[in-house]
């Protein structure tokens, strides 16, 4: 293990943390003894400015509806997708948001004199979950979205291995003969069970695709039942993977595709079960009682975004830029 980050909200004033997505920023804030005291949603800009500008905004909004000055914020974590680098609060490569590379912190700093730290999102959503679940020893967070990717926490902190891939299962090739992953490798996990691939394998109209593979194979509907297969079948290897890679004692599922409920939970159960008949060794693991699925609508991400902020040790930043009027 390298680095590691962890939090203590002990005695601090309010932590604020934002889950930004594509389309929506959540955004919570957090008291000295870890209880929500407000959350909001708001839009996502695209663009490196308007990225800064709407994630100033939550930040002022949820103050303003939650009822606490802006003053009494002690610190803001952010989960972003794309390549963080921790230590200079930058992101890069967030293609979904329409940024290259954007010093997030520091703008966002200048702007609100508050301390600002970046994260990866499912590195932050694996914090936020790992102290929701109350887990105290070691855990998986796997998140099954458009693509997957999980993030591991020990301790209470997030492991990030020697160069920050620690927990990126999605590009684990576990078929050498399958589908062309995005990474440009074959069969990887994600062109399994990630919602992007599998709704291009799909290839029929709707605004759910995921779902509507779910409805067609309760149906019969033969290619359905091939792709919901194969989503339990990468699922299942997600799990197996983070469980004898790193571990780990609980892998807690989240990620849109949790939506689909028991459906998900009870598939990737059933297959872990059944990939184990034939070997002693992963009967032991009992891995089908080491998955659990995350409640619709938890927090968890923004708020391990907080608690990625609250690791922020007080420190004084440069006073609000005032662009004076000629």
């Amino acid at each position: 293990m390298t680095r590691t980050d962890t939090a203590d909200l002990t005695g601090r004033r309010i932590r604020v943390g934002l889950d930004v997505g594509g389309t929506k920023i959540d955004a919570v804030g957090v008291g000295p003894s870890g209880d929500i005291l407000g959350r909001i949603r708001r839009s996502t800009g695209w663009g490196d400015d308007a990225v800064v500008e709407s994630i100033v905004m939550a930040v002022t909004s949820l103050a303003d509806e939650a009822g606490f000055p802006v003053s009494e914020i002690g610190s803001v974590g952010i989960g972003i997708p794309g390549l963080v680098d921790v230590e200079e609060g930058r992101v890069e490569h967030a293609v979904n948001l329409g940024v290259e590379s954007l010093d997030l912190a520091a703008r966002a700093e200048r702007m609100l004199g508050i301390p600002f730290r970046v994260e990866n999102d499912v590195k932050a959503a694996a914090l936020g979950a790992a102290v929701l679940s109350g887990v105290a020893g070691s855990m998986a967070y796997l998140n099954l979205g458009t693509g997957v990717a999980a993030g591991i926490v020990v301790g209470g902190r997030i492991w990030r291995g020697s160069r920050g891939t620690a927990g990126e299962v999605g590009h684990l090739s576990v078929d050498p003969h399958g589908r062309l992953c995005g990474c440009g490798q074959l069969g990887c996990i994600e062109t399994f069970c990630g919602g992007g691939a599998l709704a291009r394998a799909w290839g029929r109209p709707g605004a759910l695709p995921i779902r509507d593979i779910f409805d067609a194979a309760d149906a019969g509907d033969p290619d359905a039942l091939v792709l919901r297969g194969d989503l339990f079948h990468g699922a299942a290897a997600a799990v197996r993977v983070l469980v004898l890679s790193a571990d780990v004692e609980t892998v807690v599922i989240g990620g849109g595709l949790t939506a689909l409920g028991a459906r998900l939970e009870e598939g990737i159960r059933t297959a872990l079960r059944a990939e184990a008949e034939t070997s002693p060794f992963m009967r032991s693991l009992h891995l089908d009682e080491r998955i659990e699925l995350l409640p619709a609508g938890s927090p968890a991400a923004a708020f391990g975004a907080a608690l990625v902020g609250a690791s922020v040790p007080e420190k004084s930043v440069p006073e609000k830029e005032i662009v004076p009027h000629g």
